[in-house]
């Protein structure tokens, strides 16, 4: 039994892998964003409520973005929009979601009033902010290959067009 349902999370976990991305840290990053926002939306009362405002906009921005993005590759719907440089996509989100969530935390971490709920919180805001930064990694990595590819591909492409010379009347061969 544990097998079967063991078996069943893991295949769930790699459908919702970016495609192209060799690990599970983006969904990890996620449901420690939805924990962090669920823990936040526990707290009552609050005497300074702007860090805390603050933490819950980032932590549900960031849980809702990247499960966008994550239903777009599982569902191979980005392949539909090549126009958008998608590697650069998950790049800029993972990025801009690892920095919001260290300031976040930080913010919250000076201005909370010891409760479960909110250590909580601050503890799973940087525990998210650690998984996006492993996936801000994984997606830099993947963005520096494929600007390589994209190079390799315009170099080549720039070869085979310079050698393939029309018969144009304006350019006459000199040898002959």
């Amino acid at each position: 039994m544990i097998s079967k349902s063991l078996s069943v999370t893991c295949s769930l976990v790699g459908f919702l892998t970016p495609v192209g991305q060799d690990s599970t840290v983006t969904p990890c990053a996620q449901i420690l964003a939805l924990i962090a926002f669920i823990c936040i939306e526990t707290i009552m009362e609050c005497a300074p409520c702007e860090g805390l405002y603050f933490f819950e906009f980032v932590s549900c921005s960031a849980f809702v973005v990247t499960g966008v993005l994550l239903i777009l590759f599982s569902l191979n719907l980005h392949m539909r929009i090549p126009q958008i440089n998608w590697n650069l996509t998950d790049l800029v989100n993972t990025g801009l979601s690892t920095f919001f969530f260290f300031i976040a935390s930080i913010v919250l971490a000076a201005l909370n009033h010891k409760t479960g709920a909110e250590i909580a919180a601050m503890i799973f805001g940087f525990l998210a902010t650690a998984a996006y930064a492993v996936s801000t990694f994984l997606a830099v990595q993947k963005w520096r290959v494929s600007i390589r590819q994209q190079s390799a591909n315009d170099y080549i492409r720039a070869r085979t067009e310079s050698r393939d010379v029309d018969n144009r009347p304006e350019i006459q061969r000199l040898d002959t």
